[in-house]
């Protein structure tokens, strides 16, 4: 009997056993930003251009990847991206964390996978909260989503 347990167990463990890779020196996979990225001030990005796709950012198979978990800053990053964005007309806007969700793979993430975090963003005088999509592992070049301004 303590054969065949001993016999389970070193097949269970070799089963669980993988070959060690060496990390590639060009971690960039998942990373797709082509522009450095300016600021206003160091609480909030610079954002030039504006997204002509209507999914950048509203859809979860479209996040907008601040990066920065690698940096210990991805939770900053979202919240710099979210400060640079005005209402359509210019207003000020609100927002606040509704929660994590969508789970993906990406090799800037703990163990190969990362969440999205989904942030509720509203105006004054705006009849809708807008949910954004945001990815902080993986870095990709910033807009400002459609219907929406940012700051100068």
């Amino acid at each position: 009997m303590r054969k065949a347990l001993l016999a389970m167990g070193m097949i269970a463990l070799a089963g669980c056993a993988t070959p060690k890779v060496p990390a590639a020196a060009d971690n960039t996979q998942g990373h797709t930003r082509t522009r450095e990225v300016s600021s206003l001030d160091e609480d909030t990005y610079l954002l030039t251009e504006t997204s002509s796709d209507k999914t950048y950012g509203y859809d979860k198979a479209n996040p907008v990847k601040v990066g920065g978990s690698g940096e210990s800053s991805g939770p900053r990053n979202e919240r710099r991206f979210l400060n640079a964005l005005l209402g359509p007309s210019g207003e000020r806007v609100g927002y606040h964390r509704a929660g994590s969700c969508c789970g993906f793979e990406t090799p800037n993430g703990f163990m190969g996978g990362g969440m999205l975090d989904i942030y509720r963003v509203y105006w004054e005088g705006g009849k809708d909260t807008l949910n954004i999509y945001l990815n902080m592992y993986d870095r990709g070049d910033l807009k400002v989503p459609v219907g929406l301004t940012a700051k100068k």
